[in-house]
């Protein structure tokens, strides 16, 4: 008896179509069949297709832009949309700083250069994406144009420099105002109007702030030294008006970080890391607040503590950095044990390099735990770089064998200010990153697959900070 052999037909974008020669599956006529279907697999696979709609800002004219990464076989383009209802800000005067997204809104702060007395405030952004779950996946939906839903641009808002997403909601430091703004992203595109946000009395100075389960948030005092110094406000978020709470001291100041995890709340002072269990209940009293400290060492040079200044969450753990030049190192705290303590992996870099803040993912294809961080210049003309971290090389759930994956060079950076830094996305799906580079004007997407740079796309301007909504 003669073995029915089997055929395998692979188009030029990877897709393949088995058939039985011998068996006739569903076809007469088996050329003409196969011919008009792997016909149809390459005419989808040559259709345009959205990969994701991107809000990303131009420091050149502190812009809002957006634009949708179409892929259309192995060419990719961004497509540009204009924002309606976007007010143009005065680049001499004004800024934007940090951004957020949550439930398809984008939201961007506003600062101005008179400490909130020209125009500052915030703006929150229809992202025109719908998602369309199907089980076990979504499909999205980008028919619709971006528009802004509600803002608040006036002389009494405070010149907010940090925004924090928190449990769906929106977190708006009014530094000015000594406290901040709350932003509810579904009310907001309900009724399309700033009267929805709520404003809370904590903190002072240059704020930050970490929020617990919607019920408490604690607020930072920047004070260095004085009666603020350290200082820490704890307010309820409960009902419609905040519940009073208390303020507790920290034993260093120079407060310029805060973020919570897993029932804890950490800060980052000019000494290390200081960490507290979060009071959602409001039932304590200040002497009663345990102050954990967790030292990041001396500076080798100055003999000073060495520092953080944001924090980023992934899974149960706190990321941060610390360090410059050979001493530059990725710091890990597990917030969920009972005694945290630190992993340290060192990432060395050349002097006039600085690292940044790490971002993080978990793939979708691969079931990696990824961390991006870049190398700017400080100062320099040195090339930088975008370094990969594995955080869980072996797949157990814990962080402790970090280790580099890898290290991309990337285009420049274009630092003014707060501003101009190289900036990281991930696109839902978690199959892409999307990464800017505001001195050569380009967006480049790279795979968390096999981590290699799929595109580059020029774009006008200075691209920075970004993010990406659907895909």
């Amino acid at each position: 008896m003669t073995k029915r052999k089997s055929m395998q037909v692979r188009d030029v974008q990877g897709l393949s179509k088995r058939t039985a020669i011998g068996g006739l599956i569903g076809c007469v006529a088996f050329n003409g069949c196969l011919s008009m279907c792997v016909g149809q697999e390459l005419s989808k696979a040559n259709e345009p297709r959205t990969v994701t709609r991107l809000f990303w800002q131009d420091t050149s004219d502190q812009s809002l832009q957006c634009g949708d990464m179409v892929r259309m076989g192995t060419e990719w383009t961004i497509k540009k949309h204009a924002v309606s209802g976007l007010a143009k800000l005065d680049a001499g005067k004004q800024s934007m700083v940090q951004m957020a997204a949550a439930n398809g809104v984008v939201f961007a702060g506003i600062h101005d250069n008179d400490n909130g007395n020209l125009q500052s405030g915030w703006i929150a952004v229809n992202a025109g994406v719908t998602e369309e779950e199907h089980g076990n996946h979504s499909h999205w939906h980008f028919d619709k144009e971006p528009s802004v839903l509600a803002s608040q641009l006036d002389n009494n808002q405070g010149n907010p420099a940090h925004i924090y997403e928190y449990q769906g909601e929106i977190f708006v430091a009014n530094d000015k105002k000594n406290g901040f703004t709350v932003l509810s992203p579904s009310t907001l595109l309900r009724s399309r109007s700033s009267a929805s946000s709520r404003f809370v009395s904590a903190g002072g100075g240059h704020i930050t702030l970490a929020a617990v389960d919607k019920k408490v948030c604690y607020a930072t005092w920047a004070d260095r030294d004085g009666d603020n110094k350290g200082r820490v406000d704890v307010v309820g978020l409960s009902g419609s008006e905040s519940k009073s709470g208390y303020t507790v001291h920290l034993p260093s100041g120079g407060l310029h970080g805060a973020t919570a995890n897993s029932g804890k709340v950490f800060f980052a002072p000019s000494d290390g890391v200081f960490w507290v269990q979060a009071d959602v209940a409001l039932g304590r009293k200040p002497k009663e607040v345990e102050i954990n400290h967790l030292s990041l060492g001396e500076d080798a040079t100055t003999g000073k503590p060495l520092r953080t200044g944001a924090f980023e969450n992934h899974n149960q753990y706190v990321l941060f950095t610390t360090g410059s030049a050979d001493t530059s190192t990725l710091c890990l705290i597990d917030a969920k044990s009972a005694k945290p303590t630190l992993v340290k992996l060192s990432i060395p870099i050349e002097s006039g390099l600085a690292l940044t803040m790490p971002k993080c993912v978990s793939t979708g294809p691969s079931g990696k735990d990824y961390a991006f961080l870049f190398s700017d210049r400080r100062g320099s003309e040195l090339a930088e770089s975008v370094y990969i971290v594995d955080l869980d090389p072996n797949k157990d759930g814990n962080y402790f064998d970090a280790k580099v994956a890898k290290c991309i060079p990337v285009g420049t950076s274009k630092i003014e200010g707060h501003g101009g830094h190289h900036e990281v996305c991930f696109v839902p799906g978690h199959r892409l990153a999307v990464i800017t580079n505001p001195g050569d004007g380009s967006i480049w997407a790279i795979s968390l697959t096999d981590l290699e740079v799929q595109v580059k796309v020029q774009v006008s301007g200075e691209p920075t900070r970004i993010v990406a909504v659907g895909g």
